[in-house]
């Protein structure tokens, strides 16, 4: 499985790049169709895929459906996106999800937090309880909201055996707000911290797969996802047959 923040496939090469090539983020500009080709090979290589900052098809991305285009370009025959935060026309950013195997149910759920235009992104693969489900989202900055939105996703994924959260929490897997999550769920903290941002000096772990004890972690990397800010999170898991079915 991987998790990315595809930053709609713009490019930031460091901090500078935030003012000098903030054009890039509202404008159909920059080899943006390039990044997006060479994420789809990143993506190519595993199963199950989430997204964070896809482009659903604004100004900045010459209209392009950028988690469409992925399932395209990558060769997977299902995929779901979340539309959620949008500045008119010129901008908007989703959570996506790409996978081989046909998902049972898709679930889009708006996250609270003091500033609209967060949520999470849910497929099922198999049927009951036992089925594995998948969960995409991009958490707020604040601490505050980030505690309202784990407490909600917390109650959707609540005993569930076969579960995994993966995304941009925007925090390290220990802070407070996190702790919540622990508790309600089977999620589990991860074994060891791989740093995904910035992507040219990783030095905090924020982006995460979060995972249920049923459901063992056998490798665990983070790469390139063409220019992003984020490194994407790759990870291998042992998923019983049972959960699929």
């Amino acid at each position: 499985m991987l998790s990315a923040n595809i930053q709609a496939g713009s490019s930031t090469r460091g901090y500078h790049d935030y003012v000098a090539r903030s054009w890039s983020h509202v404008l159909p500009a920059g080899n943006k169709r390039g990044a997006l080709d060479s994420i789809a090979e990143l993506a190519g290589r595993h199963d199950i895929v989430g997204l964070q900052e896809a482009d659903p098809g604004s100004l900045r991305s010459g209209f392009t459906n950028q988690t469409h285009y992925l399932a395209e370009r990558a060769g997977f025959a299902y995929w779901s996106h979340q539309p959620n935060r949008r500045m008119g026309g010129v901008a908007s950013s989703a959570n996506g999800l790409l996978s081989r195997l046909e998902p049972r149910l898709v679930e889009d759920h708006p996250l609270p937090g003091r500033v609209k235009g967060r949520g999470v992104l849910t497929a099922s693969f198999g049927d009951g309880r036992d089925a594995l489900t998948i969960a995409v989202a991009h958490l707020s900055l604040g601490s505050q909201s980030r505690r309202s939105q784990l407490d909600f996703i917390a109650d959707l994924l609540a005993d569930l055996p076969h579960a995994v959260l993966m995304g941009d929490f925007n925090c390290d897997p220990e802070q407070p707000e996190m702790q919540a999550l622990y508790r309600k769920t089977r999620l589990q903290p991860p074994d060891r911290r791989v740093p995904t941002f910035p992507s040219w000096r990783p030095q905090r772990a924020i982006d995460h797969m979060l995972v249920t004890p049923d459901l063992p972690v056998a490798e665990m990397q983070a790469l390139p996802a063409a220019q992003s800010d984020h490194l994407a999170l790759s990870v291998a898991l042992d998923v019983p047959e049972a959960a699929l079915r």
